[in-house]
């Protein structure tokens, strides 16, 4: 374990390494280094500048530097005269050497060095000469203690006489020393921190560090230090940030406060923003503000009560109106102290959320409630209307009516703005209120489930709509739609696929007479991508549903239908789909925006059924479509299925550049829908034809779901083929064989050869591996029997490369040649050029020694971006005596890392030992150790684990 994480056994943290300093690390250092010197470091309380000087005195003493002597200022009502200057000398007594005779004018302040002191000189009948001789007394024994530096922390505390006395030194400084002082700059009682009259001396080697509060980066970096490992996404970074301004204390605190936090701070979405919403304001960050508010007056205090009653910065005028009379200086109080901050628009908040609710939680419940009250008058006066604050001022002032119309109206403006969530959480709470009608229940139950299918997170939208089926005030009709969306989520989200077909079996018999509100429930029955239901099962299904379309009342609703039967049949390679396609109707007729809602399903779905069989340029065709009609109503669900579909084309198709970005990116904008599994499998391909193991098996796993008994077929088969594809190319058959075995078993369940073609060609190597040449060849012949009449390019494509390896095995080389080339030409012809490529190496056996043919494979695979291939083929050229070009040429790359730097440093980021980042690239582990180093060097960090690309 190391510094800054969690201990599993107590759940206690510890301090987290400096994060985020270096430059400010390394400029104070030098500053010291080159005495007489002094040093400023400004920054608000909690951003870090205790742990900077903390850091630079570990620092100096490692690097035996001068003696570091450390001393603080207190927040007391009269500071002790020259009290942090005296705390720091008392500490010095082994330093002294040769204190001059006024030095004995500090004798009876420092009784630590008494014995070593001279005399105590008679007492002059001046003060101002008193007061020169004891300055003269500090500044000739800070002399006599050689090269010190004196680090001076809150200063803003300090005596006046303190800055009195450092005035004097600094002026004619002793040559060795070096002064180091923090302090916060809204704190001050004067213009800077040794007063408005000091002149910075010429001779002197001078340094202001401003420190800031940390950005999204430092954010994400802190956390990962405090849990103790490379965790957190980048949304819950976002989150903290804004959360906490950025301010490494409060960021710590939030952390401690985290109910699990190797788990919480993983949160994606919107759940990263309940994470916070849910925890409790941490005691330090309480009693911080607490404070700071224990200073104000009364009138100021007031003030910032109602700054946190109303949520959001706000202008002076309304701040007035919740608080009463507000003047200028009771605002200036306000933001001199650091409780507000002034923002843009002329408007006034707290600097970070949670300091505005540790004010709100100090509040007494009847003078919250009247300041809710206050606010609600003064929004509701306002030439705009907010209405969902004034939903949440309505509701806590009481206002029962105000709180149900403006919370319905709120949920609205949610939904135009693609604010699912938000528009859900209205609807809920307006929904479990008992005093609602049940007018508005049915209307709002109805809404509630329109928003079913968008995946909010952990099982939260089950959980809601399941609430809803003991409502009394549901009609029968509405309650039946609430069953139906119940058995949706149960099979989508919590993994229930035979409850939540009962559920919609029920809905469905409830719904009976009522066929275009059954559509969707009998579609989703009988689509192919869940339960254990057959292929030939769910076509039978299909042609059922089909049955009603011609008596659907509306255009709309036969588009809705045609927009999920349609990629039903097509991803199961049925090709009279082709056929039916006709029947949906033209872009340019349709202006419903509820249509075009479908159509742009239609087209998307259409595409991923393709992505899925091997029709690539018709899914591109398709997708075009699709994005284009759901930007035109909005719907960013179908826009997001839509991005994956496209993300995996992009995989398959060789155009790898700037994929992992965008996969990472679409990961957390989608977070809390259903598609990320898709883009969690094109993520676990592209990471292990990159080496990177470690994500690509989490990526993998990630790609089945939280329920693999509920997960999407196709998705799993083939994470079940990248699993032990990636196993097979690190010569680990025997963990390949449960993946193998867990993906023939899903083909073979539903009969879904269709989808074999991420697969077979594994589990045909993987039986071949082992030796069990009958076991591969019942495979392949199953697969060519399930695939007659049956559109599938792909497993067709991958059908032909096994039948080429299978021969290859019985030493039919001729034979094998041809059906390599048969197979090689398929590939192509589908675009897949990845594949392609690793057939036409397959192809060439095991024997390759052709350096010509190794020199084009690699050049292939560095073209692509496929690390391991390309290393692969370097190895195996090395082993014949010939050398592969590097893909950029043979060159000096200076402070830039090479191209193999950036392999070895994109594995080192990722966790990966010298051991499996040498098995990766096909190198030797000594080789790999001396690109670490390099690359340490050339990104100037301290450890491995510091790498990050």
């Amino acid at each position: 374990m190391v510094d800054g994480c969690a201990d599993p056994l107590s759940g206690r943290f510890r301090s987290p390494p400096m994060i985020g300093r270096d430059a400010e690390l390394a400029a104070l250092l030098a500053a010291a280094g080159h005495p007489p010197s002094a040093v400023f470091v400004e920054g608000q309380a909690g951003v870090g500048k205790s742990r900077l000087v903390t850091e630079f005195a570990a620092a100096a003493a490692r690097a035996g530097a001068p003696r570091v002597v450390m001393g603080s200022c207190q927040p007391l009502p009269e500071p002790f005269p020259y009290g942090v200057l005296l705390d720091c000398l008392s500490q010095c007594g082994d330093l002294l050497v040769e204190p001059g005779p006024v030095t004995g004018a500090l004798r009876d302040h420092l009784p630590e060095l008494a014995d070593r002191l001279p005399p105590a000189p008679r007492i002059l009948g001046d003060p101002g000469a008193e007061r020169h001789r004891i300055f003269r007394a500090v500044r000739e024994l800070l002399r006599s203690l050689g090269p010190i530096v004196l680090v001076l922390e809150d200063l803003q505390w300090a005596d006046e006489k303190t800055r009195r006395v450092l005035r004097f030194v600094l002026a004619d400084p002793p040559p060795d020393l070096a002064i180091v002082v923090t302090y916060r700059r809204e704190e001050l009682p004067a213009m800077g921190p040794l007063g408005h009259t000091f002149h910075r001396p010429h001779g002197v080697t001078q340094l202001d560090l401003a420190l800031r509060p940390f950005g999204a980066a430092d954010v994400r970096a802190m956390i990962d230090a405090l849990v103790g490992a490379t965790v957190t996404s980048r949304r819950f970074a976002e989150a903290v940030l804004h959360e906490t301004a950025g301010i490494p204390f409060v960021i710590e605190g939030t952390v401690q406060a985290l109910r699990d936090p190797m788990r919480d701070v993983r949160a994606e979405g919107d759940s990263a923003r309940r994470v916070l919403e849910g925890i409790d304001v941490p005691a330090s960050v309480a009693d911080a503000i607490k404070e700071r508010l224990g200073a104000l007056t009364d009138a100021a205090r007031t003030l910032t009560e109602a700054a946190a009653v109303l949520g959001v910065p706000e202008t002076p005028e309304v701040l007035g109106v919740v608080a009463g009379e507000v003047t200028a200086a009771h605002l200036i109080a306000s933001v001199e102290s650091g409780v507000l901050v002034e923002e843009p628009a002329n408007r006034y908040g707290f600097r970070y959320d949670l300091a505005r609710r540790a004010v709100y939680a100090s509040l007494p419940g009847p003078r919250r409630r009247e300041l809710h009250e206050r606010a609600f008058v003064a929004l509701s006066a306002l030439d705009h209307t907010p209405v969902a604050r004034l939903s949440a001022h309505a509701k806590a002032a009481g206002r029962k009516a105000e709180w149900l119309r403006y919370s319905e109206l709120a949920a609205k403006v949610a939904e135009d703005a693609n604010d699912v969530s938000s528009a859900v959480d209205l609807l809920t709470e307006v929904l479990h209120d008992a005093e609602t009608s049940p007018e508005v229940a049915n209307r709002l139950a109805t809404k509630l489930c329109d928003h079913a299918l968008t995946g909010l997170p952990g099982g939260m939208m089950t959980a809601r709509v399941e609430s809803l089926l003991s409502d009394p005030r549901l009609a029968p009709d509405v309650r039946a739609q609430v069953h139906l969306w119940f058995g949706l989520l149960l099979q989508r989200e919590t993994g229930s696929v035979e409850r939540g077909a009962e559920e919609i079996a029920l809905a469905l018999g409830l719904l009976g007479d009522q066929p275009e509100r059954t559509v969707r429930g009998m579609a989703a029955m009988a689509g192919p991508y869940l339960g254990s239901a057959s292929i030939a099962e769910h076509q039978k299904s299909l042609d059922q549903v089909e049955g009603i379309l011609d008596h659907l009342p509306t255009q709309a609703s036969r588009t809705a239908l045609l927009a999920t039967t349609l990629g039903g049949r097509l991803i199961v390679g049925d090709p009279s789909t082709w056929g039916r396609i006709s029947r949906l109707p033209s872009p340019s007729d349709v202006h419903d925006p509820e249509e075009l809602h479908h159509l742009a399903r239609a087209h998307c779905n259409l595409a991923d059924a393709c992505s899925w069989i091997g029709h690539y340029a018709r899914a591109r065709e398709f997708l075009r479509d699709g994005i284009t009609l759901a930007k035109r109503v909005g719907s960013s669900y179908v826009v997001g299925t839509a991005e994956a579909t496209a993300a995996r084309l992009d995989w398959l198709g060789g155009r790898w550049q700037g994929l992992e970005q965008r996969l990472d990116s679409l990961i957390e904008t989608y977070a809390d829908l259903l598609l990320t599994t898709d883009l969690h499998l094109t993520r676990g391909w592209l990471a292990a034809a990159r080496g990177e193991w470690v994500r690509a098996e989490e990526a993998f796993q990630a790609a089945t779901g939280s329920h693999p008994t509920a997960q999407i077929f196709p998705v799993g088969i083939s994470a079940a083929g990248g699993m032990a594809g990636m196993f097979l190319s690190r010569g680990k058959a025997a963990a390949a064989e449960e993946h193998v075995r867990h993906g023939v078993t899903m083909l073979r369940s539903k009969n879904a050869w269709v989808w074999s073609g991420d697969i077979l060609p594994q589990a045909v190597d993987y039986y071949l591996a082992v030796g069990d040449v009958d076991a591969a060849r019942l495979l392949v012949s199953e697969t060519a029997d399930g695939l007659r009449g049956v559109d599938a390019p792909l497993a067709q494509a991958g059908l032909a490369a096994c039948r080429a390896r299978l021969t290859a095995a019985t030493n039919d080389h001729h034979e094998a040649g041809r059906l390599y080339r048969e197979a090689i030409d398929l590939h192509w012809d589908l675009g897949l050029s990845y594949r392609a490529t690793q057939l036409a190496e397959q192809a060439e056996g095991e024997t390759l020694t052709d350096s010509a043919v190794l020199e084009a494979l690699t050049q292939s695979y560095d073209s692509l971006g496929a690390t391991v291939d390309a290393a692969r083929c370097r190895h195996r050229a090395r082993s014949t005596g010939t050398a592969t070009p590097s893909p950029r040429g043979r060159r000096g790359y200076g402070s830039e890392l090479s191209p193999r730097e950036q392999d070895v440093a994109r594995l080192l980021s990722g966790g990966h030992t010298n051991q499996e980042i040498a098995q990766a690239l096909f190198l030797s582990r000594r080789t790999v150790e001396e690109y670490v180093v390099k690359v340490r060097r050339k990104l100037n960090v301290s450890s491995r684990h510091d790498v990050h690309l």
